[in-house]
């Protein structure tokens, strides 16, 4: 089958920003996290600044500093006890040597780099201790949780992007290898080793056999030469798009479910944060409604995106495991928006709030 303009797009690009050696360089995902960090480090700078948030503006680099460890070790340790815990005891003699550091075998669960959030917003609530003793930039732990939830849109946006780059979390097929997909889907030659149902045809099986194992080196396994012909379609040039055209129609159209969540978590649940921290708030309503807000996006954007190969038959009424904790983050943070209904504490926060003087309570109007 030729691929038309109103076809499938055939996903070609490169986990790799730059490339030393076969395995090592500077990866997409990895850049994504660090454009996070540096856009949440713009955002809560611009409030400090404007005295809208209670962290002086000179510790916003030890906020992030102390968010960066929370994000990557609350993560990555929740995709591994969440997913795969089998990385636990997973070693070996090359690097990293352990499973549990080999972050490109399963990479970070969004629920567990949450969870390493609201770790270090508490630390982050104890402020800094002087040298003459007195404690600088103590606030309440619902606020700094405010203060993240706030910054957190454009990070998860930027993250989800990459894993499109990636060819990672997989959406559902709309046309079956061979078919004509709608112009907006996507031919993820990463689905083969994905684990995931392609739905090719025996015939179609056979000559997906053929192209690899006529491209396999000597004592090179199926995956491996798999991974080459993958790798050469992502370098381009004449031999590439040969490749190309001959595993075009081997692959399956699918929704590009990463982009429709990086829409939802970057931007609609962008906009709500703005909505709802437009003026200040009693510590906690923000953080609440980011839970309320990101389970209910999460929840509707995965009916569109598969679930981990191995964990597709373990659903419950219907819902897979990341569903489920989208809906343990709503009960959550439904349960936070009543109880603070009936909270005195004083409202701090918004960004349209007035620019607070000297003595004056951050953000109150």
């Amino acid at each position: 089958m030729i691929p038309t303009l109103a076809d499938a797009w055939l996903h070609d690009l490169s986990p790799f920003v730059v490339r030393l050696t076969e395995t090592v360089g500077v990866r997409w995902y990895g850049l994504s996290y660090a454009v996070a960090f540096a856009l949440g480090y713009l955002q809560l700078r611009f409030l400090a600044k404007r005295g809208l948030i209670a962290i002086p503006v000179h510790r916003i680099g030890d906020v992030i500093l102390t968010v960066i460890v929370g994000v990557v070790v609350g993560g990555r340790l929740g995709y591994v006890l969440l997913y795969e815990p089998s990385l636990l005891w997973d070693f070996s003699e090359h690097f990293p040597w352990w499973g549990v550091f080999a972050i490109n075998r399963g990479g970070m669960a969004s629920h567990g780099g949450m969870a390493g959030v609201a770790l270090a917003a508490w630390r982050i609530s104890r402020g800094w201790k002087l040298p003459d003793g007195t404690i600088e930039g103590r606030c309440p732990p619902l606020h700094v949780m405010d203060v993240m939830s706030f910054a957190a849109p454009i990070g998860l946006g930027v993250v989800r992007c990459a894993n499109f780059i990636n060819g990672e979390l997989l959406g559902r097929i709309v046309a079956k290898p061979g078919e004509v997909g709608p112009w907006w889907s996507v031919r993820f030659p990463q689905e083969v080793l994905s684990g995931q149902d392609c739905l090719r045809s025996p015939a179609q099986e056979a000559a997906l056999d053929a192209l690899v194992v006529g491209r396999a080196l000597p004592r090179e396994g199926w995956n491996q030469s798999y991974q080459r012909i993958v790798e050469a379609i992502q370098a381009g040039g004449p031999e590439g798009h040969r490749l190309a055209a001959e595993l075009y129609p081997l692959l399956s159209a699918r929704f590009p479910s990463q982009l429709l969540q990086a829409a939802a978590e970057g931007v609609v649940l962008g906009v709500v944060m703005l909505i709802v921290w437009a003026r200040p708030r009693t510590p906690g309503v923000v953080g609440a409604w980011f839970l309320v807000s990101y389970g209910l996006l999460r929840i509707l954007t995965e009916l569109i995106r598969l679930p981990d190969a191995q964990f597709e038959v373990r659903q419950i009424l219907g819902l897979s495991r990341g569903q489920w904790l989208s809906v343990l983050m709503i009960v959550i943070g439904v349960y936070f928006l009543i109880r603070l209904r009936r909270s005195g504490a004083e409202r701090l926060g918004g960004w349209r709030g007035r620019i607070r003087s000297k003595g004056s309570a951050p953000g109150v109007d």
